[in-house]
């Protein structure tokens, strides 16, 4: 998905020449935080910016001073018209345990997101500790593994063992998660000599945020969070009733669409099909076998993007008629994580204040059943994985003046629009959008969200102008063949 083996071992080859060698790691004194500049790995040849590269150096543990230390790649992406007075843009990505900073030359290259990303203000790119590019990696070999949780038994003792194998190492799991992010960013910021800066936070970069906003918000000037997750919302339980109301806002809006109703009059229809023979065992073609948790990952992964939301209503009609293509193209596409990262993040700030008992789906609904399984493995993992005790802080509802900037997509399976309604009543400087015809991650779906996100860094202060939602609504149009 975001990396591949061969570009991870090109980026940890660069890397080696600046890290220290493993025996240093026992050896005090603490870490001094510190940015070493280094050559950019990778194509930047169709890159109108200029871009620096290098690896920030924390301690793992901070104020331990037993010399154990994480490194993570940094990208500084220097503005194209600065603007005097305006600070740099710090990127939070999703995931957790999504690597972002190996995948800008292909991001900076495109079309989409030009005329947002470093204009006005340098953007400035790190990879969270315990990232695939990070060292400690935190890796696991690529097992099946979705938002919706581990996709099968053996995934998750496969995720068992390798979080024991990552700890017997000497990582302290403890410190991964997103408020050691938070005050990494604080690192960062004091390395490269910022005194002030605004955030960009999208899906669970959002939750990072809401950890710099309440916790390590020193510099702090204004924040944006782009599919928003915010500290109090629950991950597992109550998320296969957010994959199943995506589904359906979904459909809906595909029977309101002439050529999406004329070609999939029911698609509703041919989902509960689909889904009571999956409910009912494994389901064979060819020499293929796929499980209801195939179908439940599919589902979380097919609704954050917006080419599978458009064509979901034809996927699930040629699974109706035996035909999983799709499906198998999604399940080779499978990976992206640095899944002991994701688990050792969730674990602790997450499910810590969750009960697996309470994950569940409501009666009758047959595409929430499809993820419960996978939903609850993840408290079974969790159960070997030593983060500590959890901070109660890290569980509440954030509050705040500083201006920030709310986007929620129509459609949305894991950050769904109502979990931005109610942060945003509790900042009294925020402003909150809803993007109709939209999928996760605005600022790469929506052109209006783009203008805004610009205006609004511009000037955290002024009301946003929204003309841009009716002037030139998001077409969102369905694939039909």
């Amino acid at each position: 998905m975001l990396h591949s083996t061969r570009k991870r071992v090109a980026w940890l080859a660069a890397l080696a020449a600046f890290a220290l060698p493993a025996s240093t790691f026992a050896r005090p004194p603490a870490v001094v935080p510190a940015f070493t500049a280094t050559p950019c790995t990778g194509d930047f040849s169709g890159v109108v910016h200029k871009v620096e590269c290098g690896y920030v150096t924390v301690e793992e543990t901070r104020g331990s001073g037993n010399g154990r230390k994480v490194v993570m790649p940094v990208a500084i992406v220097r503005a194209l018209s600065p603007k005097p007075g305006l600070p740099p843009v710090i990127f939070l990505n999703g995931g957790p345990a999504v690597s972002f900073v190996p995948s800008l030359p292909q991001r900076l290259s495109g079309d989409v997101g030009r005329e947002l990303i470093a204009q006005d203000q340098d953007w400035i790119y790190f990879d969270h500790r315990g990232a695939a590019f990070a060292v400690p990696a935190l890796d696991c070999g690529g097992l099946p593994l979705s938002d919706a949780g581990p996709l099968s038994e053996a995934a998750a003792a496969g995720l068992v063992a390798c979080g024991q194998r990552h700890a017997a190492g000497g990582v302290d799991l403890s410190r991964y998660n997103a408020l050691e992010v938070a005050r990494d960013l604080q690192d960062l910021r004091r390395a490269l000599g910022i005194d002030r800066f605004d955030i960009f936070g999208v899906s669970y970069g959002s939750r990072v945020g809401f950890s710099v906003i309440a916790r390590a918000s020193q510099g702090l000037r204004a924040a944006v969070l782009d599919s928003v997750w915010p500290q109090d919302a629950t991950w597992a339980v109550g998320g296969p009733a957010m994959i199943s109301s995506a589904v359906d806002v979904l459909f809906k809006r595909c029977a309101t669409d002439a050529a999406c109703h004329a070609a999939f009059p029911d698609p509703a229809k041919d989902m509960r099909e689909v889904v009571a023979r999956f409910l009912a065992g494994p389901v064979r073609s060819g020499d293929a076998t796929y499980a209801a948790d195939d179908l439940g990952g599919f589902l979380m992964d097919t609704l954050y993007d917006g080419d599978g939301a458009r064509s979901l209503p034809r996927d699930v009609h040629a699974f109706a008629q035996g035909d999983f293509s799709a499906l198998d193209a999604q399940i080779e596409g499978r990976g992206g994580y640095a899944e002991a990262q994701h688990l050792a993040f969730l674990c602790k700030e997450r499910f810590a204040f969750e009960r697996q008992a309470d994950v569940m789906a409501a009666p009758g609904d047959l595409v929430g059943q499809l993820s419960v399984a996978s939903f609850k493995r993840y408290f079974d993992v969790c159960k070997s994985y030593p983060v500590g005790i959890p901070d109660p802080a890290e569980n509440r509802p954030v509050s705040s003046d500083v201006p920030a900037f709310f986007l929620s997509a129509e459609f949305d399976p894991g950050c769904p629009p109502e979990l931005a309604r109610a942060a945003v009543s509790r900042f009294r400087n925020g402003q909150w959008v809803l993007f109709p015809g939209t999928t996760h991650a605005l600022y790469r779906n929506s052109a209006c969200a783009r203008q805004m996100i610009r205006a609004f860094l511009a000037d955290p202060t002024a009301t946003l102008d929204r003309r841009c939602l009716a002037a030139s609504p998001e077409r969102f149009e369905f694939t039909t063949h």
